[in-house]
């Protein structure tokens, strides 16, 4: 007879998602072993040596440290401000743009831009065809949200279903599949009769051009000749819905971009880089496992580049004395995305500070920040915010450009782009789109100046900040703004 192979604690950990770790460290091997088998691992027997040298009582705490708290935690404040998105800013962003119904149907991993700021963070994909409406019925009454398939998300949204559907032992009743759930749409159109019904089309914005071909041909279908015609694009009520931000996410969002600053600055610092050792990829490996270990996540890969007197060569270069260094870096936590460049300084044999003309270079591009944050009035375009920016940046002997965008539910998120890095004369669409109160921005630009130091060689101070404007439209910065350079010593 054979004998039950003892699995490390590393493959248990694995295939339970580390649901069974405190048993197995605190109890018994009689409890570690019932424990694996309640869960489906079989009868294996868990070797507590191996364990206890993978994984210490510390290791363990450590692992589930998390600066902004549980998932389940992270969810319950979530579906919060999902409830404050649905009840303030979408009946009002309705009547502002004469809208009476809002259809928003989406198919399972081909969402609507708009799907995830309508649903819970419990729901990571439509079911099967969820159909999300919004039928404004008046002052009084309010803006009613209707789901045709999908659940009720936490009890936000009124449920609609067959009402003959056969109900299984569960007491689940069937759900509508396929036309039928269009079928259902044709009487809640008529029993609201809307005036103006919006769907999600648009040659200009990504997140307005939500509704795909084959959806759009069926919900024709569904409304009739009739309310065929009533049908509306107004772009810039999808975009707006996802771009305006809740006062009550500014201070989770400042509590995120604390943890970057504080991530940034010990990457460029001697915890981190051993000038003469440490390559830029090293660093950006180093940035990307702080996100990892502590729960969040990436949006993109960063990056660390390098800026050395005479040139550099290579795209992982050795971080050298004497190097300048940039990097861009973001993640994304609870829904929510940072966007965020920092300038650093490897000091050359014999300094002891950053020299002058660099800290001239980074004063420049500061200064570029306050004229960017003085002309983002409300009202305003994001067109007519990048022209006067750079007119009176080049007023002021300035040599830079500008690639601002809005942030939020989506790192590159919905509103007025402030130019782009290679379209510094406006950007298609943009001079439609204002400025608005209650929106978030990174701040990206970039000025370019000559270093004496250098031989007047120019270096590039690229930033990248978040900002918003609050109620009133005041411009804040989120946190703070980078003013000094990080130093290597």
């Amino acid at each position: 007879m054979s004998r039950s192979p003892r699995v490390p604690l590393r493959f248990l950990l694995s295939a339970l998602g580390g649901l069974a770790l405190l048993p197995l460290l605190a109890g018994s091997p009689q409890t570690a072993d019932r424990t694996a088998g309640d869960a489906g691992i079989g009868s294996a027997p868990v070797d507590l040596e191996v364990a206890s040298a993978w994984f210490s009582p510390l290791a363990a705490l450590d692992a589930q440290e998390r600066p902004f708290g549980t998932l389940r935690e992270q969810a319950e404040v979530q579906q919060e401000w999902l409830r404050l998105r649905l009840e303030r800013v979408a009946p009002r962003l309705m009547r502002e743009h004469g809208v009476d119904m809002w259809i928003i149907p989406s198919r399972e991993y081909n969402e609507d831009p708009v799907f995830q700021a309508l649903v819970s963070p419990t729901t990571f994909a439509a079911r099967r065809r969820s159909i999300y409406i919004f039928c404004d019925r008046g002052e009084e009454l309010g803006v009613q949200r209707l789901a045709i398939g999908g659940t009720d998300q936490g009890g936000l949204w009124e449920v609609i279903r067959e009402p003959d559907a056969a109900v299984d032992a569960r007491g689940r009743a069937q759900e509508p599949y396929g036309f039928d759930q269009w079928r259902l749409l044709t009487p809640v159109v008529e029993e609201c009769d809307p005036q103006r019904i919006q769907v999600n089309i648009s040659y200009n914005y990504a997140f307005s051009d939500g509704l795909n071909a084959g959806e759009w041909e069926q919900m024709q279908v569904a409304l009739g000749p009739i309310y065929r015609h009533r049908v509306v694009h107004e772009e810039l009520l999808p975009l707006q819905y996802i771009e305006e931000r809740l006062p009550e996410m500014l201070p989770t969002y400042r509590e995120m971009m604390g943890w970057v600053h504080e991530t940034i600055a010990t990457a460029f610092s001697n915890e981190v880089i051993v000038p003469g050792e440490t390559r830029t990829q090293d660093v950006v490996w180093w940035m990307r496992q702080q996100v990892n270990d502590a729960g969040m996540q990436s949006w993109f890969q960063p990056s660390v580049s390098v800026q050395r007197r005479g040139g550099v060569e290579g795209s992982n270069p050795v971080i050298q004395r004497g190097d300048v260094l940039h990097t861009d870096f973001g993640i994304y936590v609870m829904g929510l995305a940072t966007d965020t460049q920092h300038m650093g300084y490897v000091l050359a044999e014999g300094e002891t500070d950053v020299p002058e003309g660099l800290k001239v270079a980074l004063r420049n591009s500061n200064r570029f920040q306050d004229i960017l944050l003085e002309e983002m009035v409300p009202g305003r375009s994001g067109d007519e915010v990048l022209h006067a920016s750079l007119e009176r940046m080049h007023e002021e002997g300035l040599d830079g450009t500008m690639y601002t965008h809005p942030i939020g539910d989506h790192g590159h998120g919905a509103g007025p782009l402030i130019g782009l890095w290679d379209r510094q004369e406006g950007v298609q669409g943009m001079d439609a789109v204002p400025i608005r109160p209650n929106t978030w921005f990174s701040t990206e630009l970039q000025v370019t100046t000559p270093v004496p130091e250098w031989d007047d060689q120019p270096v590039r101070s690229a930033q990248e900040e978040e900002a918003y404007l609050d109620e009133e439209g005041e411009r804040h910065w989120v946190l703070e703004r980078q003013e000094e350079f990080h130093i290597v010593r």
